[in-house]
């Protein structure tokens, strides 16, 4: 499959897929707005998950959290365009997570590559920007207005989102945005309860439907926070679990903040599975095989 962005093609492969990392420049975000205070640690940041294995990075200048209003636009601008334009420069290819046209144009315009809109299209003027630049676009689940934390409450939780994403795409379209520019995304945790959540990712596969790239963003999720009783922080060992759910249902696009982990976790997983080559000669380097002792322990045999 062929992802279409405005830096070129993305050629995606079932069972093989690729790594989105995350880089917030919004001090308030969930689990990682103090990491990365100032320009210099963010560029850092997303030149590390590269070099850990990410092919894309999602760059956010506003956090989901839903007890604060939305930032200003200009805000929102000035936070994400200086961090896109540098990323840009060292060849990263960057995904900007917006839900305003005119923080979409602005980043496209410095160089992003796809927008990623967590609002469902609340706004079509995002499907007319990544329209104009050839962008890419990812198309997300949610009832609920950007920025609000509402659970309508569901008939049947997986045939809302399939209807949902069916009428979205549509509306991108219509907007100008080629279907092979977009992505689909069932919104983990947005509009939807930890059950509701649950049962969506379970049905996973129901979205190939579309013929389009699945993204999964269930890094450090509520969900998993309700299923293991865990900060975000300490949600690494259930994100591996959902990514692996993910991934045997067809996921092609992982949007994670442990980078390096969950690499790791691919790499071990797909030699298990006999999908990449382990050769003869594999061996573990000598420096590798122990913990350096801490300052004052004694080395053991």
């Amino acid at each position: 499959m062929s992802l279409g962005l405005a830096s070129g093609r993305l050629e995606l492969h079932p069972g093989r897929p690729v790594l989105m990392g995350v880089v917030n420049t919004s001090p308030e975000s969930f689990s990682d707005g103090s990491d990365h205070p100032g320009l210099q640690a963010q560029v850092a940041a997303a030149l590390q998950q590269v070099e850990a294995g990410a092919a894309l990075v999602d760059v956010g200048g506003e956090s989901g959290v839903t007890n604060l209003a939305p930032i200003p636009v200009e805000e929102e601008v000035r936070r994400v365009v200086p961090l896109v334009e540098r990323l840009v420069g060292h060849g990263v290819v960057v995904s900007v997570d917006t839900w305003k046209p005119t923080v979409a144009r602005a980043a496209l315009d410095a160089g992003a590559a796809m927008v990623n809109d967590v609002s469902g299209l609340a706004d079509v003027g995002v499907a007319r920007a990544c329209a104009a630049a050839g962008a890419g676009l990812v198309v997300m689940h949610t009832r609920a207005k950007p920025k609000r934390k509402d659970f309508p409450g569901y008939d049947d939780v997986v045939a809302d989102v399939v209807d949902f994403l069916a009428e979205r795409i549509d509306v991108a379209i219509e907007n100008g945005v080629g279907l092979d520019q977009v992505v689909v995304d069932p919104g983990p945790d947005f509009a939807k309860t930890p059950a509701e959540t649950v049962t969506v990712l379970r049905a996973l596969p129901v979205l190939h439907r579309f013929g389009r790239p699945v993204l999964l963003a269930v890094s450090r999720k509520d969900f998993v926070g309700a299923l293991t009783g865990r900060r975000p922080r300490r949600r690494l060992a259930g994100t591996l679990a959902a990514i692996e759910a993910g991934v045997r249902a067809g996921a092609t696009i992982l949007r994670v903040h442990d980078v390096a982990a969950v690499a790791d976790y691919l790499r071990v997983r797909a030699a298990l599975a006999g999908e990449a080559e382990v050769p003869a000669h594999l061996h573990l380097p000598e420096a590798l095989r122990r913990e350096r002792p801490r300052a004052g322990e004694e080395t053991q045999a």
